[in-house]
This record gives structure tokens, C-alpha cells and sequence, in this order.
């Protein structure tokens, strides 16, 4: 059923195009908040934590969170909430928003929109993502990501239009589903090794690394492990003179080459994502994986097709 989740992407993100030219799903969401804070857990917490990043850069006040924090902004009628549950009913972010409820402007990302999260908040989002039968979040992620890229814009970060990201990510996915049997086999092979995985992917898409490691300990319970590229070369690279290290690495960063040279030396296997490099063993790319939105959007899909064929397996 997972594999059946990840297959239905296209449509899903067709449904959430036709959502936003019916109209604006977020047109009830404050358009002038002093400060944004996006809470969440888990892979709610990943896209929150790329949005934030995304939202800084256009100068805009945001701050992600985990929604476990006992300790954030305080409470402001100026400040708006944003908490990112897909069921709604994630027992950390009902706390969170029990603690701003009445005292900041609240606005759910679900799709449950009568679970407690939403009976809660001031104002509810829907994913558009659907049920998700196999139990892991890879369409409600990516939904997520594309409602947050709208949240950006609505509150005067750069502009977008929705459904046009919808049918590149769409494209691309299509491609990356209809040619699998011609590049994800040797990825597959490429990374099946005794000691796990390790994703890397540049700051603005930490969450593509994070989520990727997440399904392999999800789905087929692998040892794996989320890193930012620069910083790699600081706190993991350690590890490639004691273990079998195979490397999933989203490309794009201004540090792949560090990082890929510190690989070669250590003779560790790479496999890239979005780019070809004379280290990689394995590559794929697919239309637009040049465009950091549509990579941002799509090359999660890789390793969730990995793991959708060792959970099979196993």
C-alpha cells in the first residue's frame, strides 16, 4: 500500500492544484503577522524547518519548532501558529496548540479537518494529500511543502503559482515513476549495504535528507542518517574509515565537492540525486532537477522508491 501512495502522487498533486484555482485555500490566514512560528514533529517538523529558512530569506520573522518544546515565543495576538498534522491528532502539536490557543491566531495544515488540531485552531488548511493506506507520509509531505511555499507567498515572500509548481512536480514525478526500472535497480543495489545509509542534501532542503533517512528506518528498519552537506565534512565524515558507508546525496549544495572528495579517499559508495559526479556509482535525474523548488518537491521520491523495494523484500 505504500507503493500504491507514492504511485498516486501525480493525481494527488492534481487535486491540490485544482483546489487553488478554485480558490485560495489559505484566504483566511492573516496576511500581516509581526512573527510566524511552524510547529510540528517529525515530518511536519522537516518541512516546517525548510519553509522557515525559506521564509527568513525573503524577510520575513520565522521560526520552526518541535512541537514537543515546552519553551518558544510567547504568545501574541501578532504571531501567527501554524501547526502541520496530517491526522490532526498528534498528541505534541494538540499540546502546542493548546498553549496559543486564545492568545495568538492559529491556523491548522491538516487533513483531518475535525480532529482536535482543527476543532482548536482558528482557521483550517487542507493537505489535499488523501489517505495515505500505507501509513508513512510521503504525499502529506509533500503537500506540506507546497502549502507552506504558498504561506510564503501570501504573506509577501516571493511570489508562486501553485498550480504550476503542482504540474512540474507532477511531470517530474511521472517521469521518476515511469522510468524506474531503468535507474532504480542499480540505485537499490548501489546502497544496500550491512551498515545503513547516510542522505545528504544542501540547508535549504535538509528536509529531502531527513525524510529520505526517516522511510529507511520507517518502512524497512534501516539504520539511517540525516546530514547538511557543509556540515557533513564536521560531524559525519568520521564514520567513513569504520563502517560500509553508502551515501544518498541530494545534489545542489555549494559543498558537494568537500564532501565528495572526503568519499572518494575513503573509497565509500555514492549515489546522486540530481546531479551525475565522476564519484557517483549510481545516479538519477529526472526534468527540472536543476530548479531547487522542483527538487525540493520530487527527489524525496528516490529514496522513498528504495525503501518501498527493501520493505518488499524484507
Amino acid at each position: 500500500m505504500f507503493l500504491a501512495d507514492l504511485e498516486a502522487k501525480p493525481a494527488s498533486l492534481a487535486r491540490l492544484a485544482d483546489a487553488f484555482r478554485a480558490g485560495d485555500p489559505l484566504a483566511d490566514v492573516p496576511a500581516s503577522p509581526r512573527r510566524v512560528v511552524l510547529v510540528g514533529m517529525g515530518s511536519s517538523r522537516f518541512a516546517a524547518v525548510d519553509a522557515a529558512l525559506a521564509m527568513r530569506a525573503a524577510g520575513l520573522d520565522a521560526a520552526a519548532e518541535y512541537a514537543s518544546a515546552t519553551i518558544s515565543w510567547p504568545p501574541q495576538p501578532d504571531t501567527l501558529v501554524v501547526a502541520i498534522s496530517a491526522s490532526g491528532e498528534s498528541e505534541e502539536t494538540i499540546a502546542a496548540v493548546d498553549r496559543y490557543r486564545g492568545k495568538a491566531p492559529v491556523v491548522a495544515l491538516t487533513d483531518a479537518p475535525r480532529s482536535t488540531i482543527a476543532t482548536l485552531s482558528d482557521v483550517v488548511v487542507r493537505l489535499e494529500a488523501g489517505e495515505e493506506r500505507g501509513g508513512v507520509a510521503s504525499r502529506s509531505f509533500q503537500h506540506t511543502l507546497v502549502l507552506l511555499r504558498a504561506l510564503e507567498a501570501r504573506l509577501g515572500g516571493r511570489p508562486v503559482s501553485v498550480p504550476a509548481l503542482c504540474e512540474r512536480v507532477a511531470a517530474a514525478t511521472e517521469d521518476l515513476l515511469d522510468r524506474r526500472s531503468s535507474w532504480l535497480p542499480a540505485i537499490t543495489s548501489a546502497l544496500d549495504g550491512r551498515d545503513g545509509v547516510d542522505v545528504l542534501a544542501p540547508v535549504a532542503r535538509l528536509a529531502s535528507a531527513e525524510q529520505g533517512a526517516l522511510i529507511f528506518r520507517e518502512g524497512p528498519r534501516r539504520r539511517a542518517v540525516a546530514s547538511e552537506t557543509g556540515d557533513w565534512s564536521h560531524v559525519d565524515v568520521y564514520l567513513t574509515k569504520s563502517l560500509d558507508y553508502r551515501a544518498l546525496l541530494f545534489a545542489g549544495s555549494r559543498w558537494d565537492g568537500n564532501a565528495l572528495e572526503w568519499l572518494r579517499q575513503r573509497g565509500s559508495t555514492v549515489v546522486s540525486v540530481g546531479a551525475t559526479f565522476h564519484e557517483s556509482r549510481a545516479a538519477v535525474r529526472y526534468p527540472g532537477d536543476d530548479d531547487h523548488e522542483i527538487a525540493a518537491l520530487t527527489e524525496v521520491l528516490v529514496p522513498e522508491l528504495v525503501a518501498a523495494e527493501w520493505w518488499r523484500a524484507s
